[in-house]
């Protein structure tokens, strides 16, 4: 059968992995989690040359000598080494040799056989099973190890037109088990670093994986000591806001995710933790988490016009802005996931009102009203005063949520796919249920490039126009960036046009080829229908 041979290193030394081309992927990431030496629940990533993160898969694109890709473990369990060292000492054996060994030997294995033999992957799956088993609350009896686990261990399907409205209690389960397994570990520097910047590609990281980088952020900003945050709460309040953000494409938990980090990036970048109290720093980051909970994928004027029950509870005022709202306090009043519950009443008070404000802003009705008050405020913008701090933190939290336009163009891309498949979901709604269309979601007259064009020209730039003039240094950060997406579609945009025009043409010409091929044909038959003596060339 075909195999792949995909050059690597790890810590700079030179590593090679062969496998089937129809092997499981999660063969495949354990073959480079062997080569890293790395626990069950470590995490990898793989870099190309170019210093990009690629998918660990049976798809990777094999390589040379030359052109090696770079394995690291970016986040690690700092007790294995304490615990493997224990367990060596009470076996009276060293594991790191044997290990090695076993390496070796799968290597001899693999170079005299020329592929890993099919007994060699039986026997890996029945390990895998076994390790499961032992690791499985549920199975903490004997006779529970030699149950048969093969039903319901498939992973959810990514497509979402295949899967529920809301997570299952299944899908749920099996994130936060790895969830849990992984939150000990010890995220590299280099990541925590990688975290600060716009750059962040959240494409090749799992859920699990995203609340890990979600706690980072909370740790990192030091609001577990500052405000007394139980880690297992931390876990727990994560876990649910995971939950309740639904099956859609766009406004999802990697959305979430996404916002949150451009705000805690910014927090960074423009030195916010020297300006700001802690306090107002909390209520940026946890509404950038919690603001889209329980996004249905319908927006404020589908839930209006279709008089649903979030519209009537709300009187039609930012009517899923207050159920993102009041579904993060749900969370926030179930004492295991209140990460507020160690403060005061009056710092409860402040953090609420300061949440509920932010995530309120999100409004895309009230943008003009919250970037004029900004404007407004700004020449004798003061940290000192409360209310220029209020409306700054709207204007953060605006900048990030609808600052993908601002990353890389293979991070932001794939999101306006997303964005405009439950634009055009809507839209099919609201045509079926005799609604008003709404205009830029109508996939009838919507592209790509004309989506863009308009909503970067008069939307984003001028706000993150407004927000660098307070902070200079985001102009290369976020407006570069923006203003280089602009060209991009814009050049699209003309692209299609001038395709347009030229079948436009094309289409012209044919129909004028066959009305003239047409007539011709007609006056022929006229011509022959004549008698002889009356045809024009007729002697």
């Amino acid at each position: 059968m075909a195999t792949k041979l995909i050059y690597f290193t790890v810590n700079g030394t030179p590593e090679q992995a062969e496998f089937l081309v129809d092997c499981p992927a999660e063969d495949v990431k354990d073959l480079f989690r062997c080569a890293a030496e790395a626990g069950p629940h470590d995490i990898l990533k793989l870099y190309n040359p170019k210093g990009n993160i690629i998918n660990i898969s049976p798809s990777l694109e094999p390589n040379s000598p030359t052109s090696c890709y770079k394995l690291e473990v970016v986040a690690a369990d700092s007790n294995s080494a304490p615990l493997a060292a224990e367990l060596a000492g009470a076996l009276r054996f060293d594991l790191s040799s044997m290990e090695k060994r076993l390496q070796g030997l799968e290597k001899n294995i693999l170079i005299e056989a020329g592929e890993t033999p099919a007994v060699v992957y039986e026997m890996k799956k029945q390990v895998d099973s076994f390790q499961e088993k032992l690791e499985s609350v549920e199975h903490l009896s004997w006779l529970g190890l030699f149950k048969d686990l093969s039903e319901g261990t498939h992973k959810p399907s990514p497509f979402y037109h295949k899967r529920t409205l809301h997570k299952t209690r299944k899908e749920c389960e099996h994130v936060r088990e790895k969830f849990l397994q992984m939150s000990s570990l010890e995220v590299s520097e280099e990541v925590r670093q990688y975290l600060k910047t716009p750059t962040f590609d959240n494409w090749q990281w799992e859920d699990a994986e995203i609340m890990v980088l979600l706690q980072v952020m909370y740790t990192d900003l030091d609001f577990i000591a500052a405000f007394n945050i139980e880690p297992e709460v931390l876990q727990q309040f994560l876990f649910e806001v995971y939950r309740r953000y639904n099956n859609i494409p766009f406004h999802n938990f990697k959305h979430c995710f996404c916002v949150t980090q451009m705000m805690y990036g910014l927090i960074w970048l423009t030195d916010l933790k020297s300006k700001m109290d802690s306090v107002d720093l909390l209520i940026m980051l946890t509404c950038a988490v919690c603001h889209d909970l329980d996004h249905t994928g319908y927006n404020n004027a589908y839930q209006i016009n279709a008089r649903t029950e979030l519209a009537l509870r709300y009187n039609d005022i930012s009517p899923l802005e207050n159920h993102h709202c009041a579904v993060a306090f749900e969370i926030l009043e179930k004492t295991e996931s209140n990460i507020f519950r160690n403060l005061s009443m009056d710092q409860y008070k402040r953090i609420r009102e300061g949440i509920i404000k932010c995530i309120l802003a999100t409004d895309m009705t009230r943008h003009n009203e919250i970037l004029n008050r900004f404007k407004s405020i700004l020449p004798a913008f003061d940290f000192t005063n409360k209310d220029h701090r209020e409306v700054l933190m709207m204007i953060l939290i605006k900048v990030s949520d609808i600052s993908n336009e601002a990353r890389p163009m293979e991070v932001a891309e794939p999101w306006l796919d997303c964005l405009l498949q439950e634009f055009y979901n809507q839209s099919d709604k609201e045509k079926l249920e005799g609604l008003p269309v709404t205009p830029f979601m109508d996939r009838d007259k919507v592209n790509k490039p004309s989506s863009q064009t308009g909503f970067i020209r008069f939307v984003l730039l001028p706000l993150f126009i407004e927000l660098a003039n307070l902070f200079p240094c985001l102009e290369q950060h976020i407006i570069d960036p923006v203003r280089k997406a602009l060209d991009y579609y814009t050049e699209m945009e003309k692209a299609l046009e001038r395709e347009k025009q030229i079948r436009a043409q094309s289409e012209n010409a044919a129909k004028s080829k066959e009305t003239t091929v047409g007539t011709q044909s007609s006056a022929d038959c006229h011509t022959e229908a004549l008698p002889e003596a009356s045809k024009p060339d007729a002697q």
